[in-house]
């Protein structure tokens, strides 16, 4: 029987899911992003400006999907010797519901000077029975606010790790997000190399189960940073809580190019298509993987390998002949209904 990791029905949506416009310190209106973006096939695109959520549900119809959210920085305190050199921890919260639930973590004074944001400072929806949230640069306050978003109805993401100075001793100890950011095209574009499998393996090994999302977190300033990471969501209808759903599920894949175009498991074996690759990856939470390489003017377009239950996890990397990869998301075994025999 066949168990499918991407449903079998529905449509396939681009989104990007991290995203900066005029309202905080990007170059573009949320409208020349619509315009800009459904120009590139996109679909979704999650409007994330700094620290301030402002929605733009007038730009929504049959072809495109403006979701609502917004990305909080937690920074360590400045070095005045080198105020570069100072690590941050950025999430990115998208609401998922289009009513739009209270901004979680709000400071009624601090946290909104990038770009225009604080123009927007007055509009922002918060719980005003609560005190001002503080940040602090450490696991107690990040696992806090990533709980407060989760519990606050919002779908979180951690982005952009190599940018942000952490390493395995910061990222390791954040509990509870929704996913991370496998790609950061905005970062690689400006020179770091935030394209980060090592950090989901690292993430999932130890015990956590989250999805990955590849995203361009574009500024539209002198470096092209736009159109680079992108996720792909299958979900019914291009409609808000259809889309955010499918979000929560994991009904999605991240990518810098290839097209996946079904996945499913049966029997003992996890079965890919995919647009023509010059390889596809297969990785696990143990010392087992597999590589197949298309061979000379040849390219693949399907694999399949075997699944235990010794692997924990497995997830599956597709490269194009330009070197750009798309990854699923992890499965862990254990809900993949192997046969008993396995």
């Amino acid at each position: 029987m066949k168990k499918y990791l991407l449903p079998e029905s529905g449509n396939f949506y681009k989104a990007n899911l991290h995203c900066h416009s005029t309202v905080s310190d990007g170059k573009w209106t949320p409208e020349q992003i619509k315009q800009n973006y459904m120009a590139q096939g996109y679909s979704v695109v999650a409007y994330t400006d700094h620290d301030v959520m402002v929605p733009h549900h007038e730009l929504s119809d049959e072809s495109f999907l403006a979701l609502t959210g917004y990305e909080m920085e937690i920074n360590e305190p400045k070095d005045p010797q080198n105020p570069r050199k100072r690590k941050t921890c950025h999430l990115c919260y998208i609401a998922l519901d289009k009513k739009e639930p209270p901004q979680v973590c709000w400071h009624r004074e601090k946290y909104a000077a990038l770009g225009n944001a604080a123009n927007y400072h007055g509009l922002v929806k918060f719980d005003e029975t609560l005190p001002d949230y503080e940040r602090t640069y450490n696991h107690e306050c990040i696992n806090d606010m990533i709980k407060k978003g989760r519990e606050g109805g919002f779908f979180v993401t951690y982005n952009h790790p190599v940018w942000s100075l952490e390493n395995y001793e910061n990222y390791i100890g954040y509990e509870g997000m929704n996913a991370m950011e496998i790609c950061n095209f905005g970062c690689i574009a400006a020179g770091w190399f935030d394209y980060n499998p090592m950090v989901y393996d690292d993430i999932l090994n130890s015990g956590k189960r989250i999805f990955c999302i590849a995203a361009d977190d574009n500024h539209n300033g002198s470096t092209p940073d736009s159109f680079g990471g992108f996720t792909v969501i299958k979900a019914e209808k291009l409609e808000y809580e259809t889309v955010t759903k499918a979000l929560l599920d994991g009904h999605f894949y991240a990518s810098q190019g290839p097209e996946i175009h079904a996945l499913w498991m049966e029997d003992s074996y996890i079965h890919i298509k995919c647009s023509p690759a010059a390889e596809i990856y297969f990785n696990t939470g143990v010392r087992r993987a597999a590589r197949l390489v298309a061979g000379e003017g040849e390219s693949l377009t399907e694999a399949t390998f075997p699944v235990k239950m010794e692997y924990g996890y497995v997830r599956l990397t597709v490269v194009d002949a330009a070197g750009k990869p798309a990854n699923t998301n992890a499965y862990f075994v254990d809900e993949l209904d192997l046969p008993e025999e396995n």
